[in-house]
């Protein structure tokens, strides 16, 4: 079992009461921005283990008699395919799965909204679809004045311009898919507008990254950072919350560069002081209150780290990023004094690689390895050969190992993988017929209905979740898919598994 350093049901109790009694605080109307995933936060549950990637669905849940929820995703992101990385979908297609996973916990959505919409082709046919599945859609353009004017931004040409959301309930969560989506900007509109209209509301913000009562070297905090490397965060004491307080607070770059601006434009839209002291005091944030064990999260928080420096690396050999994103983990690496090695994978995997090699086993003389560490801390390895990749391989060896299937008994007939091969080589024409991970559970399944071997190595695949795995070269499409749907958190040295420049689907 995995150790646990967070819980859960200290953590809803601690952030249920902070926000209801800042709705309070605002007459029963708060916009409340949810900065980070609101669903699938698997972010927060490798770096604080035992915390449910969805417990604010969980919160929600609890308080859906008060709530509200508008969903944002800038225009933007729309039209140049933006990705989530930890589902490989892009952008829009996440917003219309939110949409219906928020409907699986019974909540709804009350409207989406488009910012900083100029008619992109890709973001008037997202619109498009919305609308003729009768969900409402609100397009806001670009904030004029933004960010110098303040008096621009709040006037009728500023935020005044996008059309008000008709809401009901005290609470309105304003989320999005990702960082970027224009949330902050909504809430400020719709605070605009109830204000001019003699409405009482007010604005905070669900944030649970940095966490601010943990010291700034804390390594969960420099796991966000890591994760944020492509946006340039860093994390910093804030130096408003230090004056007003006398104590210090961790937040980052951004809300504290915003936050005079913020405060500028609260003043003007309601006439009155801005009662927060700093962006510390803005955010909604009781995370570091669930925290059980320091030393498990610490752990944990360093693996993430070294996770987040292959991903990146990965990226950089495909174009994708930039080397200066790949650089600033090795230095958050160099802080706490991590290396590629201290993730427990790494070395098997690539020893599984060099075996292959001296072996002459690989698959068109490239040679492969990967291992998974199974909950008990047992290492399973596999490398690739003609039949199939070495993520496949790696797979079928840990659940013949767990369901305590010996070697001797093949999982998948030989006659099966020999007609999946002819298919893909001689048939399909595919350059690559060897199997991916994809590929070998589905014969896995077809095997399962005649083999008893077979089902019973299925029935321990979800024993895989969350266990660690290494592959010693990028991982393909095909591994790519299987590794995400098992549930294996994988990491890869930056290594092309193949000199070819097009990776055929076959």
């Amino acid at each position: 079992m995995n150790p646990r350093g967070f819980d859960n049901d200290q953590y809803l109790r601690e952030q249920t009461q902070e926000i209801l009694s800042r709705m309070r605080q605002f007459g029963n109307k708060l916009y409340l921005e949810f900065g980070g995933k609101l669903l699938y936060d698997y972010h927060a549950a490798r770096v604080l283990p035992g915390y449910d990637p969805n417990v604010k669905l969980r919160l929600l849940q609890a308080l859906k008699e008060h709530v509200d929820i508008i969903l944002c995703i800038y225009a933007g992101d729309i039209e140049r395919k933006k990705m989530r990385a930890d589902f490989g979908i892009a952008y829009d297609a996440d917003a219309m799965k939110l949409i219906d996973d928020l409907r699986g916990w019974n909540l709804s959505v009350r409207a989406v909204v488009i910012t900083r919409y100029e008619g992109q082709p890709a973001a008037r046919q997202f619109r498009d679809k919305l609308e003729r599945r009768g969900i409402k859609v609100y397009c806001h353009g670009s904030t004029r004045g933004y960010p110098a004017d303040v008096e621009t931004i709040v006037s009728e040409e500023g935020y005044g311009a996008n059309a008000f959301i008709e809401t009901e309930r005290p609470i309105v969560v304003v989320t999005g898919p990702g960082p970027g989506s224009g949330k902050l900007a909504t809430c400020l509109a719709l605070l605009y507008h109830d204000c001019r209209a003699g409405r009482s509301a007010g604005y905070a913000k669900f944030e649970t990254f940095p966490i601010w009562n943990l010291p700034l070297k804390h390594p969960v905090n420099i796991a966000y950072e890591a994760a944020t490397a492509d946006l340039g965060d860093i994390n910093m004491i804030d130096p408003f919350h230090l004056e007003a307080t006398g104590q210090t607070a961790t937040n980052y770059n951004r809300d504290i560069a915003a936050f005079p601006l913020l405060k500028a434009i609260w003043e003007t839209i309601t006439s009155q002081e801005c009662p927060y002291r700093s962006p510390t005091d803005m955010g909604v944030n009781r995370a570091g209150f669930g925290i059980v064990d320091d030393g498990i999260v610490r752990q944990a928080s360093g693996q993430e780290i070294i996770r987040r420096y292959f991903r990146c690396a990965c990226e950089y050999a495909l174009g994708v990023t930039g080397r200066e994103t790949v650089a600033r983990i090795e230095l958050l690496m160099k802080d706490l004094k991590l290396t590629q090695e201290d993730r427990s994978t790494v070395l098997p995997a690539r020893r599984a690689a060099q075996e292959g090699l001296e072996q002459g086993k690989g698959s068109h003389g490239i040679f492969c390895g990967a291992a998974i560490e199974l909950a008990d801390g047992t290492l399973i390895t596999g490398k690739n050969s003609d039949l199939m990749h070495a993520a496949s391989s790696t797979v079928l060896n840990a659940i013949k190992k767990l369901a305590s299937i010996p070697d001797t008994i093949h999982l998948l007939p030989p006659d099966v993988i020999r007609s999946i091969l002819h298919l893909k080589r001689d048939i399909l024409h595919g350059t690559q017929p060897s199997l991916s991970l994809d590929e070998v559970l589905i014969a896995l399944a077809i095997s399962s209905s005649v083999n008893p071997a077979a089902q019973a190595a299925i029935d321990h695949l979800g024993e895989l979740r969350d266990c660690e795995m290494h592959l010693s070269h990028i991982a393909t499409p095909g591994d790519e898919a299987g590794l995400r749907r098992i549930g294996l958190r994988h990491a890869s040295d930056p290594r092309f598994a193949s000199p070819e420049l097009f990776v055929s689907p076959f």
